[in-house]
């Protein structure tokens, strides 16, 4: 969440900032209104507080000299009634504030581009050239389903819409490639390789936002009077690993990846790539996840970047880098890199990876923080996270731009020690 001094000392200024930005109109009035309630309350709070202390130790001291105290234990008994109201209504105040600042999204950097939507997103790189075909080029479903390795009829059959078996040789590239990420970001960018739960609590999901905005879009189970929720991706588990601490400087900056199944509900997303393997309620990602200094943050998200697009380089594929624009930002991020992959059977790129620098959007609701050796004191730290990348959409991608006239698929070399030396599936 943003600072709570944004709201309370220039929240005209963050007001016209968000509009500017992010077009999300901040209701300036409610929270004038609220924040002059929370002032009244309060200081009305802290004058009972001092009475009643005050009033208690002249019983004590009236005691003492053996003097008559029931005039002021009467006394007191009524501070304790307003005071209890009194810090009632405080809480239910502050709770509404909290409420309005919790569904506020970050602010972009300044480095990042104002637009309204994707169209506005700047490109920065384009890596390989997309290859050219001497045959009819097929879609990664016509790939799939012509070996039956790409089964949504057995995935409807099971669990509904959007959930699809691989099978079979398939299903071991899709394992390979997941392999080969998780080797890369430990083995040569320093990633420490982490195995989380898929199952959270709440608070978690609130520590990196994932709640109260987006509850709709994600699947939760109840056990007896316990919600828990199923992770849209291991960014949730990773960076509440320091919700709650204060991290040592020399752990500085922190780099963890982990290999899960994600789960999105993606509510409202339907007729979105309904068909194939590109939009999943449950999918597979290997997620980067930097917890840094604030001075470093930036040029940890752009090694995160630079990590991601290795995992592309290496396996051949053309991608193009783009900064996104204010209005295609995540709702936590301040500045955020896409990654996309060109796939041929849709002739055009699409989204592999995204990797944001939240800055300390939230650390503060998680109050995640490191101890400053210049200062020796606690000061919240900056959380990145990124894809790299999604095995699925990885998966596609190999599939339609290693396939064969007939059908087989090459697979790529960095792949094949995964694959028992094979070459070709077919």
């Amino acid at each position: 969440m943003l600072d709570p001094q944004l709201l309370r000392n220039s929240l005209v200024e963050t007001a016209e900032r968000l509009k500017a930005t992010r077009s999300f109109t901040l209701d300036v009035a409610a929270i004038e209104s609220l924040e002059a309630e929370r002032k009244q309350i309060q200081t009305r709070t802290q004058e009972l507080q001092n009475l009643r202390n005050t009033r208690s130790k002249s019983i004590g001291q009236a005691k003492a000299k053996g003097e008559d105290v029931a005039a002021l234990m009467a006394e007191v008994a009524s501070y304790a009634d307003e005071l209890k109201a009194s810090e009632t209504r405080l809480i239910d105040v502050q709770a509404k504030i909290e409420h309005i600042a919790l569904n506020i999204p970050n602010i972009p950097h300044e480095s990042v581009a104002i637009g309204a939507d994707e169209s506005e997103n700047v490109e920065l790189k384009i890596f390989g050239t997309p290859r050219v075909f001497d045959f009819a080029v097929k879609d990664h479903v016509a790939l799939g389903e012509r070996h039956n390795w790409l089964d949504a009829e057995a995935g409807a059959k099971l669990s509904g819409s959007r959930f699809t078996v691989l099978r079979g040789q398939l299903a071991r590239l899709h394992r390979a490639l997941a392999q080969f990420m998780l080797d890369l970001h430990t083995d040569e960018h320093g990633y420490v390789e982490m195995n989380t739960p898929l199952i959270v609590n709440a608070e978690s999901m609130l520590g990196t936002t994932q709640l109260p905005k987006f509850e709709e879009d994600l699947f939760s189970t109840m056990v007896g009077d316990s919600k828990r929720y199923l992770i849209p991706t291991s960014e949730v588990s990773l960076t509440n690993m320091v919700r709650d601490e204060i991290v040592d400087d020399a752990k500085m900056p922190m780099l963890m990846t982990a290999h899960t199944s994600c789960f999105r509900a993606e509510a409202g997303s339907y007729g979105r790539d309904v068909r194939g393997y590109i939009r999943q309620h449950q999918f597979e990602k290997v997620e980067l996840v930097a917890i840094a200094r604030p001075e470093e943050s930036f040029a940890v998200h752009d090694a995160m970047t630079r990590h991601a697009e290795t995992v592309l380089e290496k396996l051949g594929l053309p991608y193009r880098r783009l900064l996104l624009c204010t209005g295609d930002m995540g709702f936590a991020a301040i500045k955020t890199h896409d990654l996309e992959v060109w796939l041929p059977g849709q002739n055009t790129y699409r989204e592999i990876s995204s990797i944001s620098n939240c800055g300390d959007f939230q650390a503060r609701r998680m109050q995640a923080r490191w101890r400053n050796p210049a200062t020796g004191k606690p000061e919240l730290v900056h959380t990145l996270n990124g894809s790299g990348v999604a095995v699925g959409r990885c998966l596609v991608a190999v599939m339609e731009n290693y396939q064969n006239a007939d059908g087989s698929i090459t697979v790529p070399e960095v792949l094949r020690r995964y694959m028992n030396g094979m070459e070709v599936i077919a």
